[in-house]
């Protein structure tokens, strides 16, 4: 059974009197622990097929069921629910509090789960020792290089061990060395914890990594390559 599971998924926007199709018709399945890219240039309809996936918008037409759940049908409220359950997001501009240190914002996703806080600093604090920041728990972003900054969203969007993790052009801000190391990093936690990733890029080497590319292009898929490990 597939984890994710998207038909004939179409987003039209309006712009004054005119009509602007985002994505048009797109069916596409994605199997538990699967690495997805979903490969495009800019304007290819790639992030909006994220947040539509993600439940950050919602489709003009279609069906999108992620873990029994047909989220296309859910209220804010309960979508709202969902992603903190099962959902993580890693962001290309990190997107972290620069008020808060490295430790509290890996810890903010588990203050709207409830979890108390002695056990969700240690939650927390394992994470960050994952991603090779333990010595830098107490820095704020703006004492971390970028590369530190994504490793600490990427340890921010694993602490839930969340079921999907939506990247959008997670390196998108870094040098080339950096990159390959944030992409390993990511793929070695996403392996270990058998979860699914979901990858936006407009860089086909980044793309490789993945499981299944989808290429993406005037908001129709044109191709969906599966990759043939080992």
């Amino acid at each position: 059974m597939a984890a994710i599971k998207i038909e004939d998924l179409r987003k039209v926007y309006r712009v004054g009197e005119s009509k602007v199709v985002a994505l048009d018709h797109i069916t596409m399945e994605m199997e538990p622990g699967e690495v997805t890219s979903i490969l495009g240039t800019s304007g290819s309809g790639k992030t909006t097929l994220l947040n539509m996936i993600a439940g950050l918008e919602k489709p003009t037409k279609g069906n999108i069921e992620m873990f029994g759940y047909n989220i296309v049908k859910l209220n804010e409220r309960q979508l709202a629910r969902f992603r903190q359950h099962y959902v993580g997001f890693i962001f290309q501009s990190y997107n972290l509090l620069t008020a808060l240190t490295a430790l509290e914002n890996v810890a903010l996703p588990l203050i709207f789960r409830g979890v108390e806080r002695s056990k969700r600093e240690r939650m927390a604090m394992k994470m960050l020792e994952a991603v090779g920041l333990k010595k830098h728990a107490l820095h704020k972003p703006t004492q971390l290089s970028g590369g530190q900054q994504q490793r600490v969203g990427i340890a921010r969007a694993f602490v839930i061990r969340p079921k999907v993790i939506f990247a959008d052009e997670p390196t998108g801000n870094l040098d080339s060395r950096t990159t390959k190391e944030v992409m390993e990093l990511m793929m070695e936690i996403t392996r270990e914890n058998g979860q699914n990733l979901v990858l936006v890029t407009h860089d086909s080497n980044i793309a490789g990594y993945a499981d299944r590319i989808v290429h993406i292009m005037d908001g129709k898929i044109q191709q969906s390559q599966l990759i043939k490990r080992g």
